[in-house]
């Protein structure tokens, strides 16, 4: 919950204060708008992890606020309103909400559909630095370090670690690899991963005494953590 920034879009200046101050009570960081065109401003000039937004607020509505909003910016949205019709929900889920909550609402359902994007939140962002032993792939800049020394790796050579890392301690097939990597419409000898796994290995295992890519034989490749 820490640091997780909400942006509030309400315009019923209750509802607005019970919701802060209860989000505010949890832990989150809270900033409230009341109408359409300020909401769209502090999107634009801030960075959220979650949006909650009413439909019906003054000036731009909430269809039209996020409509505009996914120029820019892909931050989830909640939508909160009275309104239940289905072609509302719809209308909403199609210009890009992630969610939506009917009012009246229990405070306790809004702060579980929080928790959600919050932890999905955490895992995008636990994705960004991938580190198994000592080698650390920054996935925000594409560089790879291993014990502190950057590797240059090339586009194929660095999917290819990706892979491997993400899926540590599981045996990749030479297949799956080629699948993920090269695609479903290569056509080739499945002989290119051997080939880009001693590359690979040249660039991140010969310099080091403890090797990080392992094979096993007749099947594939392993990176184990142990």
């Amino acid at each position: 919950m820490k640091n997780f920034k909400i942006l509030l879009v309400e315009d019923e200046k209750q509802m607005s204060m019970f919701i802060e101050m209860e989000l505010t009570h949890e832990g989150y960081e809270v900033e409230v708008s009341y109408e359409g065109r300020d909401a769209l401003k502090k999107m634009e000039s801030n960075e959220y992890d979650l949006v909650l937004l009413d439909i019906m607020i003054p000036n731009l509505n909430g269809i039209e606020v996020l409509r505009r909003a996914r120029q820019f910016s892909n931050v989830p949205v909640i939508m909160l309103t009275a309104k239940s019709d289905i072609h509302d929900k719809v209308l909403g889920l199609d210009v890009g909400a992630n969610d939506y909550l009917t009012k009246p609402f229990a405070i306790e359902e809004l702060l579980a559909r929080i928790r959600v994007h919050e932890r999905n939140n955490l895992v995008k962002s636990s994705k960004d630095i991938i580190k198994v032993r000592d080698i650390v792939m920054d996935n925000r800049t594409r560089k790879v370090k291993r014990a502190g020394k950057e590797i240059d790796l090339t586009k194929k050579e660095y999917e290819l670690l990706k892979m491997l890392l993400i899926n540590k301690n599981i045996v990749l097939t030479r297949e799956k690899l080629i699948e993920e990597i090269w695609g479903y419409d290569y056509i080739g000898d499945t002989n290119v991963v051997d080939v880009f796994i001693r590359y690979l290995r040249g660039k991140i295992d010969d310099d080091f005494e403890n090797k990080l890519i392992t094979t096993v034989r007749g099947v594939g490749y392993v990176v184990k953590e142990d």
